[in-house]
């Protein structure tokens, strides 16, 4: 594990690598980003942090400026855009293909900014479809505007919007609002799951990460 600071117009950027053992053994990146509530130690993204490497990818989380400042609350999407694009090419800058990805405000600035920047592919994370309570708010344009093929992991009790409510999408690697769907049982949206659910919090775990790695493994092989 390693660390890098990477300036951007919003701010400092921070970007913490889980390469494979062997460096030289990574296929590609995966790039991820936290949600406007919280960091990089989301059960998710550490999840991914410890199991892809051994898969060949090289994990990178990334933190955005107003979270390495120390600041509590997320600035507005297009500030969250500006950091992103702004440490895009530290992310690339390995010479290998780079999956662009984030949980829930994460999900949505590697959607919105996918097709510009060249990102190979989006893993989304709880992406918010819509605030609670507000199905009527939909973000669907968002994800279906990605342009590169993309997974969206989630929970099943996400009030974010549960797997149902998605969007018909096309369930292949079309980029014109193409993306397939897992769907992490019982989950919220942090992933955490009941007690009264029939299956446990590593479980639920072994369920994203194992979807997730078999998803990395047909990007790579594009």
């Amino acid at each position: 594990m390693q660390s890098e600071i990477v300036d951007t117009p919003a701010g400092d950027a921070r970007i913490t690598w889980h390469p494979p053992k062997k460096e030289t053994a990574a296929r590609l990146v995966l790039a991820v980003s936290h949600g406007a509530g919280g960091g990089i130690e989301a059960r998710d993204l550490q999840a991914l942090a410890a199991a892809l490497p051994a898969l060949g990818v090289s994990v990178a989380l990334v933190e955005q400026p107003w979270r390495v400042a120390g600041k509590k609350l997320a600035p507005a999407p297009k500030t969250l855009d500006t950091g992103w694009r702004a440490l895009w090419p530290a992310l690339a800058e390995r010479g290998l293909p780079v999956v662009a990805g984030g949980r829930s405000a994460g999900a949505r600035v590697a959607c919105r900014t996918a097709r510009e920047l060249g990102a190979h592919a989006v893993l989304a994370l709880s992406f918010p479809l819509h605030p609670p309570g507000r199905p009527e708010k939909s973000r669907a344009d968002e994800l279906l505007g990605a342009g590169v093929p993309t997974l969206v992991v989630q929970g099943g009790n996400d009030p974010f919007g549960k797997p149902a409510e998605f969007p018909a999408g096309v369930p292949d690697e079309s980029s014109d609002g193409g993306y397939e769907l897992l769907e992490v049982p019982y989950g919220n949206h942090s992933f955490a799951i009941p007690k009264r659910a029939t299956i446990t919090q590593e479980e639920a775990m072994t369920v994203l990460t194992d979807g997730v790695g078999k998803w990395i493994g047909s990007q790579s092989s594009r």
